[in-house]
């Protein structure tokens, strides 16, 4: 049933809400009881005066009951039942949003709720299982603890102990209780500090991803700039490189940014995708360049180009991510090793060969992707010499509507809540079907 074939449904359902009888309705405006019963039904469509007439009564706009519901509701409500995982009747969405606003937008912020709980859960675990701070801290903390515990007790065991001995215990427990506390305050000032569990950084690596995202991973003045542009401007105006690491890292990420801009400048790629769209594959044969270098230019896309969501993730030849950016509905880990059924590890096995694969999210919130991956020697190349390898990962959202087979992959393991997938490395936190 169409939103303008609910007319009906709305006008009963906002003659309810201010508690008018329907045949006081009727009266004011002229028809019969019966007549607005069928109106109100669905039986009989409405338009022009009477509209206009039943509008006013109910002191609303004509067209909140002409149009109903805004798309976006409708959409969203679609959203939350392709992520239920449930038998639904979509095909009376619209009828649901139109008769029960109020109802659809609670339903789909409860989904929104829980989808953020769901990833609050998925974040948190990964980092209480990973986390190098957390295991630093909570290591010194036991430390210090079983060092007080042990020194305690030979005090307590030993009353005749001597004197120069019983001072040097006594100046190790304030030794130890001193370290216990400072490992005790830096905990808990790390875990209050982190109000956004996506922000908060404990290495370099991180710090660098947060200050290319503060900066949505496109730096406009490197676009036109030369190659022997200076880059310190761009780095002293940052507080999130906290580490001298993080600001090395964040260094040769900007000169790489400038190698790729002068190889191939926006202009350039903004005709490309004009008459190529977004092909990979087209877009590096019409440009000229190797896939990682055009994977890196679409990752850095301005928003203002419309070209939606493009995510990228590179590891080196360990397996180890090296460089991520994340799109919604394809979350990356931040601390331990990712899902092994990325198309990005199968690549290292196959240096050199493009792959297009089609991928799906394990779970309830199930996002369709569109992959692509290559890994391509990095560095220089000589005889005698071992070659460093890196793969590349391009993440387009793609239409689950579109007759495809998508395979299906996760975050990793700790959090996947694939039962039976054969590459898992240790159990789950999470059931199938969460």
């Amino acid at each position: 049933m169409s939103r303008s074939a609910l007319t009906g449904s709305r006008i009963r359902e906002r003659r309810n809400m201010v508690g008018m009888r329907q045949a006081d309705l009727a009266r004011t405006v002229g028809i019969s009881a019966s007549y607005l019963n069928l109106i109100e039904h669905n039986r009989r469509r409405i338009g022009g005066k009477l509209l206009m007439d039943i509008a006013s009564a109910l002191e609303i706009e004509p067209a909140a009951l002409s149009e109903g519901a805004e798309a976006h509701l409708v959409a969203r409500l679609r959203e939350a039942a392709a992520e239920g995982g449930k038998r639904i009747e979509i095909e009376r969405v619209d009828e649901f949003a139109g008769r029960f606003p109020g109802w659809a937008e609670l339903v789909v912020e409860k989904q929104r709720r829980i989808a953020a709980l769901e990833r609050t859960v998925e974040v948190l675990t990964d980092r209480l299982t990973h986390d190098p701070f957390l295991s630093a801290a909570l290591h010194d903390i036991l430390t210090a603890v079983a060092s007080i515990r042990s020194t305690s007790s030979i005090l307590v065991e030993t009353p005749e102990l001597e004197p120069e001995w019983r001072g040097r215990f006594q100046r190790n427990i304030n030794e130890d209780s001193q370290r216990l506390s400072e490992a005790s305050r830096s905990l808990v000032g790390y875990l209050d500090g982190v109000d956004d569990i996506d922000a908060s950084t404990t290495s370099p690596q991180e710090e660098l991803e947060a200050f290319l995202g503060s900066y949505d991973f496109h730096f406009a003045e490197l676009e036109n700039a030369a190659q022997d542009t200076d880059t310190q401007d761009i780095l002293a105006g940052s507080e999130l490189l906290r580490s001298s690491s993080a600001r090395a890292l964040a260094e040769g990420h900007l000169q790489q940014y400038l190698r790729d801009a002068t190889l191939v400048p926006l202009s350039r790629l903004r005709s490309a995708l004009a008459a190529h769209g977004l092909d990979p594959a087209a877009l590096a044969g019409h440009l000229g360049v190797d896939l990682p270098l055009l994977f890196r230019r679409l990752a850095s896309l301005p928003k203002e180009l419309e070209y939606g969501p493009i995510g990228l993730v590179v590891c080196d030849a360990s397996g180890t991510l090296i460089f991520r950016k994340q799109i919604e509905g394809f979350p990356l880990p931040r601390f331990g090793a990712a899902c092994p059924l990325w198309p990005l590890f199968r690549a290292l096995n196959q240096p050199m060969l493009p792959m297009q694969v089609d991928l799906a999210q394990a779970g309830r919130s199930a996002g369709h992707f569109r992959s692509y991956s290559i890994a391509q020697p990095v560095g220089e190349i000589s005889f005698g010499k071992s070659m460093r390898f890196e793969a590349s990962m391009l993440v387009i959202p793609d239409d689950p509507a579109v007759e495809s087979t998508h395979e299906q992959v996760g975050v990793s393991c700790r959090i996947c809540p694939s039962a039976t997938c054969g590459a898992r490395r240790e159990p789950s936190i999470l059931a199938e079907g969460f």
